[in-house]
């Protein structure tokens, strides 16, 4: 690899790793703050790069409806987290405050199925950010959830450390 090649290739897996960083530490905060958060103890960071961000999650009881499935509910705070974190990674400040979500729920997922929640930043300008999320069963490839969100990230100024 040429030298200026190598360079920027280095960079840019230094990124990567600091991505990854620190989003695991922001949701091992999350985890342990308590509250519905501690549902995420379930989730496994994939992989995340600046405004991009992959976690899987096997569907637990705690996590279904009566019908044995993954409930709507906990769907969308997923794609909430999801975006969330995708929109941290960005630029490690805190996040925003929600204007704005959207889900259409196409599949189900039953319990014991893994599914990868895949998220990443659209656009983030004057002090908004627009955000979509997709829920997917990792067996089949299935879309079961698509959401998007849409932030006001306006008083997020400062980096924050988890």
């Amino acid at each position: 690899i040429h030298f200026y090649k190598r360079r920027t290739f280095v960079k840019i897996m230094s990124k990567i790793r600091q991505c990854n960083a620190y989003l695991t530490r922001v949701l091992t905060s999350m985890v342990s703050f308590g509250g519905l958060d501690t549902a995420l103890k379930a989730c496994k960071l994939v992989k995340a790069t600046p405004g991009h961000c992959i976690l899987s999650m096997v569907v637990a009881s705690e996590h279904a409806n009566r019908g044995g499935t993954l409930h709507g509910a906990f769907s969308a705070y997923l794609v909430d987290v999801g975006s969330t974190l995708a929109l941290m990674s960005l630029d490690q400040k805190l996040p925003g405050v929600s204007l704005n979500m959207n889900f259409t729920y196409l599949k189900s997922a039953k319990i014991g199925q893994e599914i990868i929640i895949d998220a990443r930043t659209v656009r983030k300008e004057n002090g908004m950010a627009f955000l979509e999320c997709e829920i997917k069963c990792k067996e089949s490839g299935n879309l079961l959830v698509k959401g998007t969100q849409t932030q006001y990230v306006g008083s997020s100024l400062q980096p924050f450390k988890w």
